[in-house]
């Protein structure tokens, strides 16, 4: 799996991530201040995941008709350690429960959610 961090993900949870052997660029140190719309095509481009705190995907997705095939994952916690995101991404991509594609994938304090496009 090929995963791309918004530039609002940690990029301590970045090298948490790529330590355990992920495939992982950062917008924040590859690409830093480009707009959303130009994280979407890069990960179109890249086939990659999208990991992101940014609820402004939800908009791009819906509403521009941005579809990146490997997903979007969005991160809607309150506080957090910097290295915890990328636990949590680790923890939810090697349960193998949840197929990424083609969905937005919503984590927060109630649980896991994902919605198809």
């Amino acid at each position: 799996m090929r995963l791309l961090a918004n530039e609002n993900f940690p990029i301590k949870s970045v090298l948490y991530l790529r330590n355990k052997g992920f495939d992982i660029s950062s917008i924040g140190t590859d690409n830093p201040s480009i707009q959303d719309h130009a994280v979407m095509t890069i990960a179109i481009r890249e086939q990659r995941t999208i990991l992101t705190f940014d609820r402004d995907y939800r908009e791009l997705i819906f509403k521009y008709n941005y579809k990146p095939e490997r997903g979007v994952i969005y991160l809607r916690l309150d506080e957090y350690e910097a290295d915890e995101p990328g636990k949590i991404i680790e923890d939810l991509i090697n349960r193998n429960e949840f197929n990424f594609d083609n969905a937005l994938t919503v984590l927060d304090k109630n649980g896991i959610r994902q919605r198809g496009y």
